[in-house]
């Protein structure tokens, strides 16, 4: 009987372990398959063409360029190496400037022939029109579209995903702000969670660390929301003040509020690998004359130091992985900072914020999912390079 337990339970837990591998494979295929698609989309909204007279034939255009045509700050095709023409943006519902209702039909069956003659009519014209009124339309010239390019989204400066006519996914604003804010955290939370872990383990006396310990476990399942709250209450005025900032939200409230929901996780793995240092080690140390620090840092942290790197990237885990905190504080803007005192806006919070709003399947959507695999990666190389610090320190020992 005893035997048939061990063998159904050894199928229980193989059947369990492989189901959830499966499934963690899923989902990651999943995400890349939906971040690919976006790469497979064209740069103008679909449905749209942007026409030109036939005397400005120019053959390629980035979103980029396109944004800045529709906002106005190009202004002669020069600049984008055409033909030495002022630029006139044309969008559908410019229509009624040039004709009455009367003009284009009762239900505007005359609109495409009406925007063929504008632009027949304008040399330096460029309209974002839909395809299906332009069509068969023979004196205008269609920019041939073509699709996202890699670069412009791995290398792009400007996150606009909302843009008409070519909405833009330039990432490195979201990376780079993501990277700030974890980097200044943890940098804030690993000398105080080392400090307050020696102290639990080695120095406070046994009434002091019962009353510490709950109280810091109490901290790791406070809500996010919570933290935002506080950082956005207390600590953003604080800054705003402190600084002279226009502004309060900003890359150090974040990394301030993320700092303080790291620390429970540091301390308390931190901690709890410093007292599997056996206590002979403790015991010789103090032996032959060390006193009780230099048994600390030459004896305690050298020994758990495994454990403390371990602590460090659960943290850094849970900066990097934030949302609703650093949604509150940090200003949510899509800007590369130059400074920490300056708003930015992380991955996380930017997938938290979008997602609801992007149609299923579209770019915008596979956009998000995109920068859901660049957080992947981010945190699968912290976690390789934990890896071979703890393997370092194995082979040391």
């Amino acid at each position: 009987m005893k035997r048939i337990i061990d063998i159904i339970a050894k199928y229980v837990f193989t059947v369990s372990g492989f189901t959830t591998s499966v499934v963690i494979l899923l989902i990651i295929g999943f995400l890349f398959t939906e971040a690919v698609g976006l790469f497979k989309n064209n740069i103008v909204e679909e449905g749209y063409v942007l026409a030109l007279n036939k005397e400005n034939p120019v053959e390629r255009l980035s979103a980029q360029q396109i944004k800045q045509l529709f906002d106005e700050e190009i202004t002669n095709w020069e600049e984008i190496n055409g033909k030495n023409l002022p630029v006139k943006t044309f969008r559908l519902e410019d229509l009624t400037k040039y004709y009455s209702e009367e003009e284009l039909g009762a239900e505007y069956e005359l609109a495409g022939d009406k925007i063929a003659d504008i632009i027949h009519r304008t040399p330096g014209i460029v309209a974002f029109v839909p395809t299906m009124l332009i069509e068969g339309q023979s004196d205008i010239y269609l920019i041939p579209d073509h699709t996202i390019p890699v670069k412009d989204v791995l290398g792009g400066t400007e996150w606009f995903p909302t843009a008409t006519p070519s909405p833009i996914f330039g990432i490195l604003p979201l990376v780079s702000g993501t990277l700030w804010v974890s980097f200044f955290a943890i940098l804030i939370a690993l000398p105080f969670g080392l400090a307050v872990s020696i102290y639990m383990s080695e120095i406070a006396h046994p009434k002091v660390h019962k009353i510490l310990k709950p109280m810091i476990e109490l901290l790791n399942g406070i809500p996010s929301v919570v933290y935002g709250f506080f950082g956005l209450a207390v600590i953003v005025p604080l800054l705003q003040q402190t600084f002279n900032l226009p502004v309060g939200e900003s890359g150090l409230a974040g990394s301030i509020v993320l700092a303080i929901m790291a620390l429970p996780t540091i301390i308390a793995v931190a901690e709890d690998a410093m007292r599997s240092c056996p206590q002979n080690m403790r015991e010789a140390s103090l032996a032959l004359g060390a006193s009780q620090w230099q048994t600390i840092y030459k004896v305690v942290v050298p020994f758990s130091i495994s454990g403390i790197t371990s602590g460090v990237v659960l943290g850094i885990g849970r900066a990097i992985g934030e949302t609703m905190a650093v949604l509150m504080v940090t200003g949510n803007a899509a800007v590369i900072p130059s400074s920490i005192l300056e708003p930015l806006r992380t991955i996380p919070a930017t997938i938290a914020a979008e997602l609801g709003e992007a149609p299923v399947g579209g770019s915008h959507y596979q956009a998000l999912f995109l920068l859901g695999v660049i957080l992947f990666f981010i945190t699968l190389f912290i976690n390789m390079c934990v890896e071979v610090v703890s393997a370092r320190n194995k082979f040391r020992k």
